[in-house]
C-alpha cells in the first residue's frame, strides 16, 4: 500500500504540470483547455462557415491593444443563419488571450458596395449576438452618393434603434478608418499593410486546435496508463511477474511513441507559423501569430515535462517491478534450493551407518564423497543465491526484510551441511581406523593360526624341532605389540563416539580371538618349553659283568651275590616304574597333541567362517552398488538423455533378476549365517534351509546370455561411462553382472574348506549334504543353460519332468524295421547328437556351430526325436568298446547304440537311466501289488510231484543276474493278462507279469508294459519258449497252495534257480 501512495502521489505531481500553464485554445476557459466543462468550438468544426468569410480575426489591434474583428463586404450576409452566425462570432471572440478580450473588440464593418438597408440590419444583428465585450464600432457606410446621404440622415434618427453601449461610428471612406486604426493593423483590403491569408489562417487554427486535442489526448492517456501502473498488484511468482513487466513495457514504448508524433507534430506546426516572420519584417507579424506561435510553444513545454515526469515515473515502476522480479527469481530459488537441502540433510541425517567391516566402511567413504559431490551443486547454488540476496539488498531492494532472513537461512543450511558432512567423514575416519585396526588384530591372528597348523607334531617332539619351532612363535608373538589389540577398555574409550552395540560385539569378538590365539600359543610354547628343555635320560645301574666281579676286592662271596641280588631287583623294581611314567608322558603328549590339533581346526573352521561372512558382506554391497549406481540411475530423469536408444525398457534384460537375488542375500541370508558365527561347524544347516532359495541363480544364469548381448551392444554408451565414474569404479558394469554366477561358484569351495575341517563334528553329515547339493544347483544351472538352447521342440519341455543329465555323444541305429543297407550304413556312420535325459523322456538334439563371443559362444541345439522312458530299455555292455551302451525302444524296434567320451561317463548315464527306470518299476508295482496278492495262486512253484509249471508259466519269473560290483534287486508286479509273447534268450529283461525277480547284471533294463528284452549277443531266431537261466531270484508275490511236498515262499523271500527241467519243473 505504501509503494502504492507513493506512485499516487507521484501521478498528481505528474498531471498537476499542465495545468498551470495552458495556451488559450478555447472559448470560455481558454488556460483550461484540458479540463474545462463545456466543450469548446474547434475550426474543424465550422470549417465550412469559416470558409465563408462574412467575418474574420485578422490580428489586429487598437491603439489599446483591443482585437479587430473585421466583417468584410459580404452581399448574402443577411442571408447567414442565425446559428452559423453565433458559432463564427462565438469561435473568433475565443480566440484572443483572455487579457485582450476584456478591453473589448473593435468591429470594422465594410459595407462600402452595400445599402443602407443592409447596413443597418447588418449592424442590429452584430448587436444583438456579438458574445464579447465591445470597446468600438466601425462602420465603413455605403460609397454612393444617395446610400451615404440616406445612411446619415437615417443612422441619426434611427441611433437608438441599435441599442448600443459602445460608439457606433459612421466612415465615409478607408482614411477616416486609419485614424482610429493604424493601417498597420489592417489588412489590405482596407488599405492597411497586415498580412493575411484567410486560407492559411484556417489551416494553422485547424492545426493548433487538433494539436492541442492531441496533447490533451496524450496527457490523458499518460495518466490513465499511470493510474493502472500505480494500481497494478505486484504478482507473486516469476511468470506472473515477467508478464506483467512486459506488459507494461509495451504500454510505456506506444505511449512514448505517441508522445514522440506529438512533439514532432507540435514542433512542424510551430515551424509553419515562424515562415511569414522569417520571410518579412519584424511588423510583418501581427499579434494572432504570435499568440499562436506562444500558444503551440507552451504546448510543447507541457509535452516536454510531461515526458519527462512520466519517464521519471516510469524509472521508479520500472525499478520496482524489476526489483519484483529479482525478488520472485530468488524466492523461487530459496524455494527450490531450500527444498533439494532440505532433502539433502535427510538423506545426511539417515545416514547414520559407520560400517560392518573393512570394506564397508570404506564403501560408505566413498558414498559419502560422492553424495557430497553431487550435493556440491545445491550448496554452490545456495551460496550463490545467498550472495545475490545480499547484492539485492546494497541495491536498496525494498524488500530488504523478505531477503534478509532468507539469505541468513541460506548459509545456515550450508554450514549445517558441511559441518555434518566434515561429522560424518570423521566418524567414517574413526571406524576406518578402528576397522583397520581390528582387520590388523585378524590377520595377525590368521597368521598365528597358520603358523601353528604349520608346525608339525611329530618334528617337535625332539629337543632341535621343538627349540625351532619356540623361536617361532616367540618371533611371532613379539610382533603382537604392533597388530594386537592391547586393551579392550581403552578402544572403547578411544572409538566411543561411533562404538554401537554390533561393533561392540565385532570388538569383543575380535579381542576374544585374539585372546584365544594368544593362549594357544602360550600354551603350545609351554608345551614345547617343556620338549625343548626335557633332558637325557640317567644311566640306569646295572649288575656288573663276571669279568669284573672276579677283579673285584670283594671280602666275601656272601656279600658279593647280596649286592648282586639287590642290584637286579632294584633294577627290576624300577624299569617297569620307568616303563609306565613313559607311557603316561606320551599318552599325555599324544593327548595334548590331539587337543591342540582340534583347537588349531575350530581356528580354522572360525577363519572360513570369517572369510564366508565377509565376502558376503562385501557380495551384498557389490548388488547393493549396483542396483543404485546402473539399475536405479536408468529411471533418472536427469540421465535419460545419456541412455542410447538400444537402453530404452531393458532394464530388466540387463540386470535379470539381480534385485530378488540382492534381497533374498540382504534380508535373509547374510543375517542367518551371522547366527552361526560361534558355531561355524554347522554352518551347513543354513544352506539346507535356504537351497530352495538359491533356485534364483537358475534364473538369473538363463537370462546371462541375453544380458551379455545387450551389454557387447550398449556399452560404449555415455550413461555406463557416467555411473562408472560416480561410483569410482574401476571394473566396468560387465564385470559386476558376472558377480553372481561367481558368487554361487563360491560357496562350494568354503563348503569344502570347512568340510575338510570339521570330519569329526557334529555338523560334518549338513556340511557333506550342503555342498551336495551347491553341486547339484551348479550343474542344474549348467543344464538349464543347454536346455533353454534346444529349438524346434513342439511341446512344453517342463512336462517332461526334471532334466537329470545332459551330454554329447556318437550314436548309431540299428531299427527292426528298415532296409537291410540302411541298417547296415546306420552301422557304421555314427551320429553325433547331444542327448538330454529327463524323467519322462530323453531327447536326442543336433548341436549346433558356437558363434559370437561369451555366452554368445553357447552352442543351440536342433531337435530330433525323443523317446518315452516307460517303453525304453537298456542294454549297459555293448560288446567291443566299454565306452558303449544301448538305448532300445517298442521291444528293440529302435536301438540307438550310444558311445560316451569315457567310461566313467557312460557308467553314470546307465546308473541315471537305471535309477528312472527302477523309479518306473516301482511305481508300477505298488499300483498293481493288490493284483499279484489275489493271483498269487497262478504263480506255479517247483513241487516234486503235484506242481509241474509249464513253460509256459516259467515265463512269468524275471531274470537278473547278479550285479558284481552294484547290486541293485528291482522288484516286478503281477499281472492276471495271459502273455502272449515268451521271452527271448539273453539277459535282457522286461516288466511283465513276474511273481519272481533276481538282481541285475551287466544286462538290459525296461520299464515297458510289454514284452522287451535286451541282449548283448545276436538275437535268436527261433520263437518258442526259453528255458530260465539259474541264477538268483526275488519273490514279489507269497505263494502257500499245493501240495504237502510243495516250497511255501512269502514276497521278499531271495531263492536260487538251479535248473529249470524240460516240463517247466524248477
Amino acid at each position: 500500500m505504501a509503494e502504492k501512495g507513493a506512485s499516487r502521489r507521484t501521478l498528481r505531481r505528474l498531471w498537476s504540470l499542465p495545468r498551470r500553464r495552458r495556451g488559450a485554445v478555447g472559448h470560455s476557459r481558454p488556460d483550461e483547455i484540458m479540463h474545462q466543462d463545456i466543450v469548446p468550438l474547434c475550426a474543424a468544426d465550422i470549417q465550412d462557415q469559416l470558409k465563408k468569410r462574412f467575418a474574420y480575426l485578422s490580428g489586429g489591434r487598437g491603439q489599446d491593444g483591443s482585437p479587430v474583428i473585421t466583417f468584410p463586404d459580404y452581399p448574402a450576409f443577411s442571408e447567414i443563419p442565425d446559428k452559423e452566425f453565433q458559432n463564427v462570432m462565438t469561435y473568433l471572440t475565443g480566440i484572443p488571450s483572455l487579457q485582450d478580450a476584456g478591453i473589448g473588440f473593435i468591429l470594422v464593418i465594410d459595407r462600402r458596395r452595400d445599402k443602407w438597408t443592409s447596413v443597418k440590419a447588418s449592424v442590429l444583428r452584430i448587436a444583438a449576438s456579438f458574445p464579447a465585450n465591445l470597446q468600438l464600432v466601425l462602420v465603413l457606410r455605403p460609397t454612393g452618393f444617395f446610400q451615404r446621404t440616406l445612411s446619415d440622415i437615417a443612422f441619426k434618427f434611427n441611433r437608438d434603434d441599435f441599442k448600443m453601449k459602445v460608439p457606433v461610428i459612421m466612415l465615409s471612406s478607408v482614411p477616416d478608418l486609419h485614424g482610429y486604426i493604424d493601417k498597420s493593423q489592417l489588412t489590405e483590403d482596407l488599405g492597411g499593410t497586415l498580412d493575411y491569408c484567410h486560407s492559411r489562417w484556417l489551416c494553422q487554427r485547424t492545426a493548433i486546435e487538433s494539436f492541442a486535442v492531441m496533447v490533451k489526448q496524450t496527457a490523458q492517456m499518460l495518466q490513465s496508463f499511470g493510474t493502472e501502473l500505480a494500481e497494478t498488484e505486484l504478482p507473486n511468482d516469476v511468470q506472473s511477474t515477467s508478464s506483467v513487466l512486459c506488459a507494461h513495457t509495451e504500454k510505456k514504448d506506444k505511449a512514448k511513441e505517441d508522445l514522440r508524433l506529438a512533439l514532432k507534430e507540435g514542433h512542424s506546426i510551430l515551424e509553419s507559423l515562424r515562415e511569414p516572420q522569417a520571410e518579412g519584417p519584424e511588423p510583418g507579424v501581427n499579434q494572432d501569430q504570435l499568440d499562436n506561435q506562444a500558444t503551440v510553444q507552451r504546448l510543447l513545454a507541457q509535452l516536454n515535462e510531461t515526458e519527462a515526469a512520466f519517464d521519471e515515473f516510469w524509472a521508479k515502476h520500472q525499478q520496482k517491478l524489476e526489483q519484483c522480479l529479482q525478488l520472485r527469481h530468488f524466492e523461487q530459488g530459496f524455494r527450490e534450493v531450500k527444498a533439494v537441502l532440505d532433502t539433502v540433510s535427510q538423506k545426511i541425517a539417515a545416514f547414520t551407518d559407520i560400517g560392518n567391516s573393512l570394506a564397508h566402511v570404506e564403501h560408505l567413504l566413498r558414498d559419502l564423497d560422492s553424495f557430497e559431490e553431487r550435493s556440491s551443486v545445491a550448496v554452490e547454488r545456495a551460496r550463490a543465491l545467498s550472495l545475490d540476496g545480499e547484492q539485492l539488498i546494497e541495491n536498496k531492494h525494498y524488500a530488504v526484510d523478505s531477503i534478509h532472513p532468507k539469505c541468513q537461512e541460506l548459509r545456515h543450511l550450508c554450514d549445517q551441511f558441511s559441518a555434518e558432512i566434515t561429522r560424518r567423514r570423521g566418524l567414517l575416519s574413526k571406524s576406518l581406523e578402528l576397522h583397520r585396526r581390528l582387520e590388523t588384530s585378524m590377520k595377525w591372528c590368521d597368521e598365528g593360526i597358520y603358523l601353528l597348523a604349520s608346525q608339525p607334531v611329530d618334528k617337535c617332539q625332539s629337543q632341535d624341532g621343538a627349540e625351532a619351532a619356540l623361536q617361532e612363535i616367540e618371533k611371532f608373538l613379539e610382533t603382537g605389540t604392533e597388530n594386537k589389540i592391547q586393551e579392550l577398555s581403552a578402544i572403547y574409550k578411544e572409538y566411543e563416539s561411533i562404538l554401537n552395540q554390533d561393533l561392540m560385539e565385532h570388538v569383543r569378538k575380535v579381542f576374544q580371538k585374539q585372546a584365544s590365539m594368544e593362549e594357544v600359543f602360550h600354551r603350545r610354547q609351554a608345551s614345547l618349553k617343556k620338549l625343548a628343555a626335557r633332558q637325557t635320560r640317567p644311566v640306569q645301574p646295572v649288575a656288573p659283568r663276571p669279568e669284573a666281579l672276579a677283579k673285584s676286592p670283594c671280602p666275601s662271596p656272601g656279600i658279593r651275590r647280596g649286592s648282586e641280588n639287590s642290584s637286579s631287583e632294584g633294577a627290576l623294581r624300577r624299569g617297569p616304574y620307568r616303563r609306565a611314567k613313559s607311557e603316561m608322558s606320551e599318552s599325555r603328549q599324544s593327548r595334548g597333541s590331539a587337543g591342540e590339533e582340534e583347537e588349531s581346526l575350530a581356528i580354522l573352521r572360525r577363519h572360513v567362517m570369517s572369510e564366508l561372512l565377509d565376502t558376503e558382506r562385501a557380495y551384498v554391497e557389490e548388488l547393493l552398488c549396483v542396483l543404485e549406481g546402473y539399475a536405479a540411475e536408468m529411471d533418472n530423469p536427469l540421465m535419460a538423455h545419456l541412455l542410447s536408444t538400444g537402453l530404452h525398457n531393458k532394464k530388466d534384460v540387463l540386470f535379470g533378476n539381480m534385485e530378488e537375488i540382492y534381497h533374498f542375500h540382504n534380508r535373509i541370508f547374510l543375517r542367518e549365517l551371522e547366527n552361526y558365527t560361534d558355531c561355524p561347524e554347522l554352518v551347513g544347516r543354513c544352506f539346507l534351509e535356504r537351497m530352495e532359495d538359491f533356485q534364483i541363480y537358475e534364473k538369473y544364469c538363463q537370462n546371462k546370455p541375453r544380458s551379455e548381448s545387450l551389454w557387447r551392444q550398449c556399452s560404449d554408451c555415455a550413461f555406463f561411462q557416467e555411473c562408472q565414474r560416480k561410483l569410482d569404479h574401476k571394473l566396468s558394469l560387465d564385470s559386476y553382472l558376472l558377480k553372481p554366477v561367481q558368487r554361487i561358484t563360491k560357496y562350494q569351495l568354503l563348503l569344502k574348506e570347512m568340510l575338510k575341517y570339521s570330519k569329526n563334528c557334529e555338523g560334518a553329515e549338513d556340511l557333506q549334504e550342503a555342498l551336495s547339493s551347491i553341486l547339484g544347483i551348479l550343474k542344474a544351472v549348467n543344464d538349464s543353460m543347454h536346455l533353454i538352447a534346444i529349438t524346434g521342440y513342439d511341446g512344453n519341455l517342463g512336462d517332461l519332468g526334471k532334466l537329470l543329465m545332459q551330454g554329447s555323444f556318437s550314436v548309431w541305429t540299428d531299427h527292426k524295421r528298415g532296409h537291410t543297407k540302411v541298417k547296415e550304413l546306420a552301422r557304421f556312420k555314427p551320429m553325433q547328437r547331444h542327448l538330454f535325459l529327463h524323467e519322462k523322456a530323453v531327447l536326442f538334439c543336433k548341436k549346433r556351430e558356437e558363434n559370437g563371443e561369451g555366452y554368445e559362444k553357447a552352442p543351440s541345439y536342433s531337435y530330433k526325436q525323443s523317446l518315452n522312458m516307460a517303453a525304453v530299455g537298456i542294454t549297459e555292455n555293448v560288446k567291443g568298446d566299454a565306452k558303449k551302451f544301448e538305448i532300445w525302444y517298442n521291444a528293440r524296434e529302435e536301438v540307438y547304440i550310444v558311445q560316451a567320451p569315457t567310461p566313467e561317463i557312460k557308467a553314470a548315464w546307465v546308473n541315471e537311466i537305471r535309477k528312472v527306470l527302477t523309479s518306473q518299476l516301482q511305481a508300477c508295482r505298488e499300483a498293481s501289488q493288490h493284483r499279484a496278492l489275489e493271483q498269487s495262486h497262478s504263480l506255479p512253484l517247483p513241487a516234486p510231484t503235484s506242481t509241474s509249471p509249464s513253460r509256459g508259466n516259467s515265463r512269468n519269473i524275471k531274470k537278473l543276474e547278479e550285479r558284481k560290483t552294484d547290486p541293485l534287486s528291482l522288484e516286478g508286479y503281477s499281472s492276471s493278462a495271459p502273455l502272449s509273447k515268451p521271452p527271448e534268450k539273453g539277459k535282457g529283461w522286461s516288466k511283465t507279469s513276474h511273481s519272481l525277480e533276481a538282481p541285475e547284471d551287466d544286462g538290459g533294463w525296461s520299464s515297458a508294459e510289454e514284452q522287451i528284452n535286451s541282449s548283448d549277443a545276436e538275437e535268436d531266431g527261433g520263437v518258442g519258449p526259453k528255458k530260465l537261466v539259474p541264477g538268483k531270484y526275488t519273490v514279489v508275490a507269497d505263494h502257500e497252495k499245493g501240495g504237502p511236498d510243495a516250497l511255501i515262499v512269502r514276497s521278499g523271500d531271495v531263492v536260487e534257480l538251479v535248473q529249470e527241467g524240460d516240463e517247466g519243473l524248477w
